[in-house]
């Protein structure tokens, strides 16, 4: 009797040949990209530095696409967003200390929106690891240690044989829900060294598959069968696991209303007669939550932006499913299915029975009539106006970004469908490079990147990464002149703000675009429309310059 695992894969003459003899000049650095390329990546991202000279040695070499940003925090977030994109690890190449160092908040990022990120770092010559204080030029006492409590896993190497075994272990890891970044640590001297090691070959480095416990999935398809009102809060988990179309088809089947949160968006369709829309932040739904007897979360941890700010108190049981160990009842109690949120729903639509509930749409249209009251009653039109207006310009199936800024928190609620933010970490700068990440990964249509003037500054340099490579990515700039949503805050708060904290000197967007070779256009909420649809009908790269000071919506969790 013949096994799977007795199974061993004899090489070809031609294969045992080839690696026999493999081709000269060949350095640690080739045994990086070929690992990659035997992976499936095609494209990296990164910045080249004195210790990974190796690494980028060896792109000259291999096929794979290199796309170089301008800080490496900016080519973390475009790996990010390549992340999320095309479901696919996306590899960041880094060099050693400060470069290292300056991916940390991108890295924490994809880390908080689980992008398949794989971070590969060079580190100092082996003679100089291991906590010494040498003097090597970058020298951390212990480099690994800065990104252990950021990252999914770490991979040391200290040998050019170990190349390949940990890149396959970080790319499986990356890749295993919950997706995530990874960490990769090769030194200087083991990427240059000469090696007369056989030429990578393709291989696989399958993600383990994460399925619910039977028993835990028959019980939660007998709670949502025979709730009385039963909902649903489809999370980020939803969106990255493909699960669109099953969480639709299960919402249906047990007439359950579902509402998204910001990180979910896109998971189920804004105008569906079940559909609650993302209106987390405003009281009524946080009620209505609460008053089901049965909620189904899926794909998320009801963290402080999904339980409007911790507010929400439910009061019927939950049935949580999440990829996340660590946020399985993190928040609530529940009935806990650690799986994939697409396995998860595929063993409720194939367990639980069609539920009929002829009141499910009218509750879910009285309470987007509330929402709408309230909003109608604090003068908003201006910012209700100008999303609309971004909506409307913005051609279908593209996609956007959205760095932290006043209209992207009105955007968290009210953009119907699909959109990419930084609300996992919630650090600035993320919108623009992010942008260009998508459009690597998809160029074929265009990208639309939104910031405040006080985010734009963060990611201003990489205007010139769009133009070297010709990114379709339009690029909508609000200019408030400072920090909007901290003045905000602080006004709020304290009755002023600390002006010098809050507002800022800044360029003239239009002249510093153009110096770049970037075409761009100044616009008013008037013309907003017209002028976006313009930029992003138009080839490479574009920035559309909206000065306006906007307001948020009242809050409704204190």
């Amino acid at each position: 009797m013949t096994h799977d695992h007795d199974i061993v894969l004899r090489p070809t003459v031609a294969q045992t040949a080839a690696a026999l003899n493999p081709p000269p000049g060949r350095i640690g650095g080739d045994l990086v990209v070929e690992t990659l390329a035997g992976l499936g990546a095609t494209t990296v991202f990164g910045l080249p530095g004195q210790h990974a000279l190796g690494m980028f040695d060896a792109l000259r070499r291999s096929d794979l696409t290199y796309v170089g940003l301008r800080v490496e925090n900016n080519a973390g977030f475009a790996a990010d967003a390549y992340g999320r994109i095309t479901g696919e690890a996306a590899p960041l190449l880094l060099s050693t200390g400060p470069g290292a160092l300056t991916s940390l908040a991108a890295l924490q990022e994809a880390a908080a929106a689980s992008s398949p990120v794989i971070a590969l770092s060079s580190q100092v010559p082996t003679a100089g690891v291991g906590g010494g204080r040498h003097g090597y030029l970058h020298e951390l006492r212990d480099q690994q240690a800065s990104f252990r409590d950021i990252v999914k896993s770490v991979h040391v190497v200290r040998a050019p044989s170990q190349i390949p075994s940990a890149i396959a272990a970080a790319w499986e890891s990356a890749l295993t829900a919950p997706h995530g970044p990874v960490w990769v640590e090769i030194p200087e001297d083991v990427l240059l060294a000469e090696t007369v090691l056989p030429v990578v070959t393709p291989m696989d480095a399958f993600p383990e598959e994460i399925v619910p416990r039977p028993e835990l999935t028959a019980v939660a398809a007998e709670l949502l069968a025979t709730a009385e009102r039963p909902a649903i809060i489809a999370g980020g988990g939803v969106v990255r696991s493909d699960a669109s179309g099953k969480l639709r088809a299960l919402a249906e089947r047990l007439d359950a209303p579902v509402v998204t949160t910001f990180g979910g968006k896109g998971a189920f369709p804004w105008e569906h007669p079940l559909s609650l829309q993302s209106w987390l932040e405003d009281r009524h739904t946080t009620d209505f939550l609460e008053d089901a007897d049965v909620l189904l979360v899926v794909g998320s941890g009801l963290g402080e932006l999904s339980s409007n700010y911790h507010t929400f108190k439910p009061r019927g049981r939950i049935v949580q499913i999440e990829a996340d160990l660590g946020k399985l009842e993190s928040n609530h109690p529940a009935l806990g299915i650690h799986a994939d949120a697409r396995t998860a729903l595929q063993a409720l639509l194939e367990t639980a029975p069609e539920r009929t509930d002829p009141t499910a749409a009218e509750r879910v249209r009285t309470l987007l009539d509330k929402v709408r009251a309230r909003l109608d009653a604090q003068d908003l039109g201006e910012e209700r106006r100008i999303l609309a207006a971004v909506r409307e310009a913005l051609p279908a199936g593209a996609p956007s970004f959205w760095d932290m800024t006043i209209l992207t928190y009105w955007a968290w609620s009210a953009w119907p469908g699909a959109m990419h933010s930084a609300q996992g970490a919630g650090g600035l700068g993320y919108g623009f490079p992010a942008a260009l990440g998508a459009a690597v990964a998809d160029p074929g249509g265009p990208v639309l990147a939104v910031s405040g003037d006080g985010g734009a500054l963060y990611s201003i340099a990489e205007l010139a990464t769009a133009k070297q490579y010709g990114l379709p990515v339009t690029w909508l700039i609000v200019d408030d002149g400072g920090y909007g949503i901290l003045r905000a805050y602080m006004t709020d708060a304290f009755g002023e703000t600390t002006a010098a904290a809050t507002e800022l000197a800044r360029p003239d967007f239009v002249a510093l675009a153009e110096s770049f070779g970037v075409p761009a256009v100044r616009t008013t909420p008037d013309t907003l429309a017209a002028d976006l649809a313009k930029a992003l009908a138009e080839p490479g790269p574009s920035v559309v310059v909206l000065p306006a000071v906007l307001r948020m919506f009242e809050p409704t969790h204190r």
